[in-house]
Order: C-alpha cells, then structure tokens, then sequence
C-alpha cells in the first residue's frame, strides 16, 4: 500500500477511524482484564497492579508510543522478574517487596526514557535471538511451575523452581476437587477455541471466556462463604481465599514506593533487569508488529523506549506493575480491525471504567481461573515446538537456547541471559572469528550513482551488527543495495541473517533493490536456509 492508503495518526486518525479503533479496543480490554489479575497476582503483587499498569499502558503510554497497533500493559515476560525481585528485596515480607520494586520501577523507567532519548533504540542488535527465546521459553516453565498448585488448590512444600518443577508428580493427591476442576476448565476452555476455526468463535476473547466459567462454577461452589466439603471419606476446605481480592475503591489500590534500599547493590540489579527486560520485550514486540502491520508502517523505537519508560516511572509512583509492548494483545488487535495507536487507548479507558464501576464483579473470579489461562500462556512460551523449532534453527542455536533456560530455572532471568550471551560469544570465536570483530565489523563502503557497495570482510554477527545497521540506516530509500561478503568471512551469525532477510524484504518493498553477494558460497550449519553460515 503507498503513503496515501495509511490511516491518519494522532487526532486526524481519531476521526477517521474511530468507530474501528473503538471495537477492537474494546475487545482487547475484554482479554487484557483476566490477564492483568492473573499477571499481577503470579508476580506476588497485589491484583489491582495490573489493573494499574493496563489503565497507564492504553491510555497515558499510547499517545507517547513510536508504534501504531501495539497495546501495552503487564505482561507474562516479566513475571519473574517482578517476583525474584519482590522475594530478594522484601527478604519474606511481601509488602515490604513489593514498596521496594516500585521504587526499582522508577528508577528502571527513568532509564528506558533516557535510552529513549540517546537514541538506543537499536538495543536489541545486541542480543541473539535464541537468548531471547531461551528467556521466554524459562518465563513459561516458571510461569507453569507455580500456576500448576494455583489452578489445582495445593499448597506445595518446595520454594525453588526446581523443586516446584520436581514436586508435581507427587502433587496429585494432594488435589481439592472443586478448585481443580475452575482450574482444569479455564485449561480446558483455552485450548479448545484455540483449535475452532470458525471466524465467529476465534474472535471470542478465550480468557474472558475462561473467567466467566470460572464465576459461574464459584458460585456453584459457594466460594464467596468459608466452609468444608466431603468427596471420597475426604475433607476439603473452600472459601473466599480462593476469590480475587480487591479494596473497595481504586485509590485504596495505590501503594507508594519504598527508596530505603537505594544504596544496595542488589537493588540496582533489580533495576537494571526490569530496565533491560522490559526493554528487550517492547522493542521485540514493535518489530514482530511491525512486519504484520497491513500498512507496513515502521515504529520509531527510541520513542518506544521513552513511552514505555514514561509509564513504568509513573506507574511505580502508585503501584503498578513494569509495562511493554505485548505480542499476543497487539495481535489481536491487529485481527480485530485496528487501524491507529487510539485501539490502545481505548482499551486502557474501558479497564479504568470497568473498575470504577464494576470492582464488585472482579472479585467474584477465582485464582484458579487465573491460574488456568496462566499455564496457558506458559505452555505457548515453552511448547516443545519452540524447542524443537530452535533445534532445527542449527546446533548453536539450541545449545544457547538451552544454556539460557537451564540457567534462568536456576538462577535467575539476568545470570540466564548474560550466560545465554557469553555461550553465544564463545561460539563465535570457535567459528575462528577474530576476538577483535566480534564487537565491531570490518564493513567499507562505496556509493555511487545510487548502488551503495557494502563490502562485509571477517564476521557478521549479533554482536557487531550495530555497525551495518548504522551504515544502513543512511541509504536512502529506492537505490540499489549490494551486500558483499569477502571469501575469508569466518561467520555470519544467526541473527544477522534474519536482520539481512528482514532489511532485503522491507527495503525492496520500498522500491529498492539489494544483493547479498557471496552469501550462498558459505555453508549453512544446518538444513535451515536462515541458519549460521560459515567458511567453507
């Protein structure tokens, strides 16, 4: 589509579509409800947090936002990150954690608008994208090693994710009935319309669905009243602990941040990792959007930053959880009819006026329905095929995918990533790449009448491509691109190809024209045509 067939943006945009941005607004808010509680209360905070961040997220951040059909609020990402942080600061008390991440949320929001405003939009050059992957495929395993005790009303006896993930198959008796079968049906549910593809019935908002069981069933088993139940000579106990709980009004919700730990070195790691996290996602999601956008319209993603950091330094003021761009909203929104940033105000403005007038609703939806669409959106970040696909990616990639996870399970979401990094690093320099290209590449460059010449000698790779896309970034739109690579090119990395494929579709889209030169003379590590290539 030209320049002329885009919608309008800002106020323009507004008027002209208005009606389209409303109804698919309106149907996210119908999503984003059940997974702002389910978000918050995974991440140890209280549920109106998420409620909180989606309000600030649709209705402050998307008039800031660089992308046009991205929704932002809370997401499963940042669970464990959010968590860690409440456990490590709090040191067991949980308010004292949660006053004490707020305070980390400030300083991380501060941060992302700075990066913003430096122009460091280009973050993720520098990270590989099966370390992306890895982190989000260990969010899933984590999500699911804790939600599995919710959705099924056990209390388990282990702390740690690896004896949460080891003390399931021991768990079963321990089971109460009426809990588990809210849980299993919220499961159940999910998976089931995921599968219909009927287009009526694939526009049914399936955790909204899941919740609406779940109230129903509640209320068949009474768990609004405290009391005991007998299945099979064995007793249950049931009550309003199993139910969402939220103050009677929004300002009673609002919780202030707690800076007294500034001066520690672990309160500076926790802000550096919801900074960097938070960051990671949001650009990762734009980009996703992006090269789904019907328009192919491109976000700026420095002022992604800027508007992600603006709402996470005001929701920690009043006790909201971090925010991003978030994949699985923003593609709804897409398929529901979306045309502007306005679907996204939109749906922040109808979860403010939900819980203004109708806080009383939420508070009959069970943890375990919660529970359910978490372990959900669990087993869709860490499916076997996500492993199976990186596997077939070529061998370096699933040794850091699966450095990546392992780590993260057993320490935490930045040792995971930073030794997903370093593996990835070292598998470089045994491709025989130099130590002193692994950072920056060894690219000259000849223009002329329009064909810029790019000569790539030595390495291309996650880790230097800062250098190429900054060279690119200066070519003009319509000429002539030829990326040539030297016979003595060592390696280009796996997630340099997919920035060469992404730049070669978008570029030509735009009416110009690139040549990857030499690029077929090296040998790709595995069957796939994206795969790691090397020196023959």
């Amino acid at each position: 589509m030209n320049n002329k067939e885009k919608p309008k943006d800002w106020l323009p945009g507004l008027k002209e579509n208005w009606r389209s941005d409303i109804v698919s607004g309106f149907i996210v808010f119908l999503i984003a409800l059940p997974l702002c509680l389910g978000i918050s209360l995974a991440s140890g905070a209280p549920p109106m947090a998420g409620i909180f961040s989606g309000i600030v997220g649709g209705i402050i951040a998307s008039l800031l936002s660089g992308s046009h059909l991205t929704i932002n609020g809370p997401a499963a990402g940042l669970i464990a990150v959010v968590l860690n942080s409440i456990m490590v600061l709090g040191g067991g008390d949980a308010k004292l954690g949660f006053e004490l991440t707020l305070a980390a949320i400030v300083i991380a929001g501060a941060i992302q608008v700075v990066l913003g405003l430096v122009k460091a939009g280009n973050l993720t050059v520098y990270f590989p994208i099966s370390v992306v992957h890895g982190m989000m495929a260990a969010i899933g395993i984590i999500i699911i090693s804790k939600q599995f005790y919710v959705a099924l009303g056990i209390t388990p006896k282990a702390k740690t994710i690896g004896g949460l993930l080891l003390e399931i198959p021991f768990s079963f008796s321990f089971i109460n009935p009426e809990v588990a079968i809210i849980g299993i049906s919220a499961i159940v549910i999910i998976a089931i319309l995921a599968k219909i593809k009927n287009p009526l019935v694939k526009k049914l908002p399936a955790p909204l669905v899941a919740v609406l069981v779940g109230i129903f069933l509640g209320v068949i088993f009474d768990l609004a009243d405290e009391h005991s139940y007998t299945l099979l000579n064995q007793t249950y106990k049931i009550g309003p602990e199993k139910l969402v709980n939220l103050p009677d009004h929004i300002y009673d919700g609002i919780t202030f941040p707690d800076f007294s730990r500034w001066k520690d070195g672990i309160f500076w790691v926790m802000v550096v990792t919801i900074a960097l996290i938070a960051s990671i996602e949001s650009l990762l999601t734009a980009t996703a959007v992006d090269n789904t956008d019907p328009y192919r319209r491109k976000s700026n993603m420095d002022r992604e930053l800027v508007a992600k950091g603006a709402g996470n330094f005001f929701l920690g003021w009043i006790g909201g959880l971090p925010i991003i761009a978030e994949v699985v909203r923003s593609s709804a929104n897409m398929e529901n009819g979306a045309k502007t940033r306005w679907s996204n105000f939109f749906h922040g403005l109808f979860l403010l006026f939900f819980i203004l007038l109708l806080p009383g609703l939420i508070h009959r939806i069970p943890l375990a329905s919660l529970a359910g669409i978490l372990i959900m959106v669990g087993i869709r970040l860490a499916s076997p095929h996500v492993f199976k696909e990186t596997y077939d990616k070529g061998w370096d990639q699933i040794v850091i995918f699966t450095v990546t996870v392992v780590i993260t399970i057993v320490e935490d979401l930045l040792v995971g990533v930073f030794c997903g990094i370093v593996t990835a690093i070292l598998i470089q320099i045994y491709f025989g790449v130099p130590l002193r290209y692994i950072f920056v590449a060894d690219i000259t460059v000849k223009s002329e009448n329009k064909i810029h010449v790019l000569d790539v000698k030595q390495a291309l790779l996650f880790s230097n491509m800062i250098s190429l896309k900054l060279l690119l970034r200066k070519i003009v739109p319509g000429e002539r691109v030829d990326l040539k690579f030297d016979k003595n090119v060592k390696m280009i990395g796996f997630s340099a190809i997919e920035f060469l494929q992404s730049f070669k579709r978008d570029y030509e889209e735009r009416g110009g024209q690139v040549n990857l030169i030499g690029f077929e003379d090296l040998k790709p590590i595995s069957t796939y045509y994206g795969a790691t290539r090397i020196h023959k």
